[in-house]
């Protein structure tokens, strides 16, 4: 009968330690303790150990897969977000692995963790703000890397995407010079990008002499908020003539809350969305927005992710694809 080749587990038992321990003296044996060196040098000899190179091997292979973190799969932001990667993707032979991290960063430290222990080839993430973890996790890695969504500030390696501070400010002093002093900025979620547009549009009411006003919010986005955030403010500040929110869906639901209210948008009220969506296209009056270019994002995330991973050098830290301001009839 044929003898079992010894396994790392057999040496941990033998010795009453933990198989991690033998692991770790196997990769560096001055990361144990002298007196444990000796004890597995000894096991080894004994058990004729011969450590196993195959996963390693395969762990130095290439997946043909790419990792997409995307913090929402709800929001139609990064439905084009992920089409534009998959197209690209697709024909260049990778597979999309795709992790949903909910707009938390230790979800997003698991998630990442999870997709590098299935060797992914480069990984595009759609947040610029990372636990210390994370951080560390990709530099051993060691692999190409893509924040998206945002360029108003460098990244890890290589960052594309749009000023939100930029988009935000234009949007709002566009409705100042039409005539709108009260405006009130609706958040949701109060991620990165949030917080950056709320910026955007403090500068732009602050550069006008008024009075910034934010309702801030954990929740999550929809019409639903967007109706319940316009009665709220029409509460507490029945002055307000003018909303401009952190996306689509907050702003067709203050939209539709007008209209049930009897608020004549834009006249009592002007109100403005960011990103475009085809919905707001399709109300009446049609939806103020700030045209982002998602599906453009996703498909240079994944052309620069390709390009690097042919070992070319990496050309631009930073690419900017810019907005478009679309009046509509809401502003």
């Amino acid at each position: 009968m044929k003898q079992k080749r010894p396994t790392l587990q057999d040496i941990a038992d033998h010795l009453g330690m933990t198989k991690m321990t033998v692991s770790r003296y196997l990769r560096n044996s001055n990361s144990v303790a002298k007196e444990t060196q000796k004890r597995i040098a000894v096991a080894i000899e004994q058990f004729g150990y011969i450590p196993n190179r195959a996963p390693e091997i395969l762990s130095n292979a290439k997946s043909k897969a790419i990792g997409v973190l995307l913090p929402s799969l709800t929001n139609h932001v990064f439905a084009d977000v992920l089409k534009g990667i998959e197209q690209v993707a697709d024909i260049a032979g990778y597979q999309t692995m795709l992790a949903h991290y909910g707009y938390s960063v230790k979800k997003e430290e698991e998630r990442i963790e999870s997709l590098l222990s299935y060797n992914v080839d480069g990984l595009i993430l759609s947040e610029n703000y990372h636990s210390l973890r994370t951080l560390k996790m990709i530099e051993i890695a060691n692999i190409p890397v893509i924040e998206i969504m945002d360029s108003s500030q460098p990244g890890i390696q290589q960052v594309i995407g749009f000023d939100n501070v930029a988009a935000a400010q234009a949007m709002v002093e566009t409705m100042i010079q039409r005539g709108y002093k009260n405006i009130v900025y609706f958040t949701a979620r109060m991620d990165r990008r949030t917080q950056l547009k709320m910026q955007g549009y403090e500068q732009a009411m602050k550069k006008y002499g008024l009075e910034p006003y934010s309702l801030i919010t954990e929740a999550a986005s929809s019409f639903t908020l967007g109706g319940k955030q316009l009665r709220k403010i029409l509460e507490e500040r029945p002055e307000t003539n003018g909303v401009f929110c952190t996306n689509d869906d907050l702003a067709i639901g203050a939209l539709f809350e007008c209209q049930r209210l009897g608020i004549a948008v834009p006249q009592q009220i002007a109100i403005a969305g960011f990103h475009g969506h085809d919905v707001g296209f399709s109300v009446t009056p049609q939806l103020a927005t700030v045209m982002t270019p998602r599906l453009e994002i996703g498909k240079l995330a994944a052309q620069e992710l390709l390009v690097r991973l042919n070992n070319e050098p990496l050309k631009e830290k930073i690419i900017d694809l810019g907005f478009k301001i679309h009046l509509g009839e809401s502003i």
